[in-house]
């Protein structure tokens, strides 16, 4: 059994365009890192806003292991009761406890547990939930054998990712931040062993607004009018990263990210 394991965390899916490219380039680009679990942030992968089981299933069969969401988990109404059913498909573990679904999975990868968390921050534009600096203690409290531990911390704010970053650091495996779908050039590995950067970016339209039709969304800007986004079109970047883990610590030795382009 090895003892580095290898961890794709594949950034925010937006629409079509974005669950295309995951198709077209996911499967030989696991292949081309030796990937031994891929992790995939799926909250916008219908329409923009939202996630549902077929688009779980279609995201899965592209060779998404895991999927997290964040603040549109809930946006398509069947989602709502799809979500329980849903083998490793988690949303953010600070919602209320009434909530569907869990905010956290434990997956096998190369004879290893991984623990896989999600959550949320409260900065900004975000949803009233709870703490999730809490919310880590109380997921870890629960897996004390826990040793490899992925945390994807979906947040507006760069100070709220940064800052679970150090709060996790020597506790998590790693720590990459999801939703502003604007990648950031911080990768590394923190100096107790967790590896963090604090966006990953998406999969979607480069030529857009955060994947959406730049025109509908300058139009917003100019007049203050509310209008209907859609997802912009043309070609996608695909944005990842891929994490190394010496197993039997649980430390990180190495993140670095994984660009493509899908036209």
């Amino acid at each position: 059994m090895a003892d580095d394991l290898r961890i794709l965390f594949v950034a925010d899916v937006v629409g079509q365009p974005g669950r295309d490219a995951v198709k077209a380039i996911l499967p030989g680009l696991k292949r081309e890192v030796e990937a031994d679990l891929t992790i995939l942030n799926g909250e916008n992968s219908a329409g923009g806003f939202g996630l549902t089981g077929k688009l779980v299933a279609e995201l899965r069969a592209a060779g998404a292991d895991v999927i997290t969401t964040g603040n549109h988990v809930f946006a398509q109404k069947e989602f709502v009761s799809e979500l329980p059913a849903l083998e490793r498909v988690i949303r953010p573990a600070n919602y209320p406890p009434q909530a569907p679904g869990q905010g956290w999975c434990v997956v096998q990868a190369a004879g290893h547990d991984i623990l896989v968390m999600n959550l949320m921050g409260r900065i900004f534009t975000m949803d009233t939930l709870d703490d999730p600096f809490r919310a880590a203690d109380a997921i870890l409290a629960a897996h004390p054998q826990a040793k490899i531990i992925f945390c994807d911390m979906h947040a507006e704010a760069t100070s709220e990712k940064t800052a679970m970053g150090w709060y996790l650091d020597g506790r998590a495996s790693a720590v990459v931040g999801t939703h502003t779908h604007i990648p950031t050039a911080d990768a590394r590995v923190l100096p107790q062993g967790t590896a963090y950067v604090t966006d990953v970016g998406m999969v979607g339209p480069r030529d857009s607004c955060i994947g959406m039709d730049k025109d509908v969304v300058l139009q917003r800007f100019l007049t203050g009018v509310p209008n209907r986004f859609v997802v912009a079109s043309g070609i996608v970047t695909f944005n990842s990263v891929l994490v190394t883990i010496r197993a039997s610590t649980g430390r990180a030795t190495s993140i670095q990210r994984i660009d493509r382009e899908h036209i």
